[in-house]
């Protein structure tokens, strides 16, 4: 199957192009910065805010996962204008793309944050979405809304895949975990907004891209899956899980940030049951892969 992949340089589409790879699929990568962990990955540099790149990338496409987004959610907070534009305009441009293509399949990786403005706790794919108390969330509503007009005014097939938040090798720096590790080996104190109560169900990267894998089949079709972790884990206990694996590192508190996403418990069963996917790596052990991955990469 030849699969493009936006964001393919990033840090989930990275491990979503290995394994595409190494499952014998042909891969086209449409990001800014080259990919860099292979060399029998096609490389194409454009723009989401430019149509016409998106649309010349999509040529012979079969399927495309869409990932390339911004992903900080305190990037988002301060540039909203540019927030909008890459994660809402730069969707629609994929779709349009897709549809004039003749592609075969959008899937769009979202997040659990679309919750984040919703009453109660236990959430699942059918639990209606609320106004969105952050930007970030906002984009990503419209991104599925955007997907749920396509399928049904063009006939263009999409999936949208709602993801925990990742962790792992190659993460981008200013997620939390990194944040912390890079922090507690430099000898400086860890610090947490708020009371650092509210909790997430991480999901390991690799398995991650599993799920992201096994959205090709067929039965994914115009469907919305939860790909989130299987603990609840408090910032807190990052903290602490840290704070053991390193050693002797102090935890210092700080104010919360604003629309800051305090958890929910988010069900991934339905992707359980038709996907036969699961996350494998506890919290613990995916700590304690990044810091050796994170040790690795900081000596060379």
């Amino acid at each position: 199957m030849r699969i493009l992949v936006t964001g393919g340089s990033g840090f989930i589409g990275s491990h979503l192009v290995d394994k595409l790879k190494d499952a014998g699929h042909s891969v086209r990568v449409f990001d800014m910065m080259p990919y860099q962990y292979r060399t029998d990955v096609e490389w194409y540099k454009g723009s989401l805010l430019n149509y016409d790149d998106v649309r010349m990338s999509m040529s012979r496409i079969d399927v495309v996962y869409h990932l390339a987004a911004v992903a900080n959610v305190k990037d988002a907070f301060n540039e909203p204008l540019y927030g909008e534009a890459i994660n809402v305009r730069g969707t629609i441009h994929i779709l349009e793309a897709a549809r004039h293509s003749r592609c075969g399949r959008v899937i769009l990786g979202s997040t659990v944050w679309v919750y984040g403005g919703t009453d109660g706790l236990d959430m699942d794919e059918s639990t209606p979405l609320s106004p969105p108390p952050h930007l970030y969330t906002a984009t990503k509503i419209a991104s599925e809304y955007y997907c749920h007009s396509y399928s049904e005014l063009y006939n263009l097939p999409t999936t949208i895949l709602r993801y925990g938040i990742p962790y792992g090798p190659r993460a981008r720096d200013a997620a939390v975990i990194p944040i912390f590790v890079r922090k507690a080996l430099n000898g400086e104190p860890i610090t947490i907004a708020g009371d650092g109560l509210q909790f997430r169900k991480f999901v390991y990267v690799e398995d991650l891209a599993e799920g992201n894998m096994l959205a090709l089949n067929e039965i994914a079709e115009n469907k919305i899956y939860n790909l989130d972790g299987r603990e609840m884990v408090t910032i807190r206990q990052i903290a602490e899980t840290i704070q053991k694996l390193v050693g002797n590192v102090e935890i210092q508190y700080i104010e919360k940030r604003p629309g800051d996403f305090s958890g929910k418990d988010v069900s991934s069963l339905h992707a359980k049951a038709e996907l036969g996917w699961e996350p494998k790596i506890n919290i613990e052990e995916g700590i304690r892969r990044y810091i050796e991955w994170f040790k690795e990469n900081e000596d060379n």
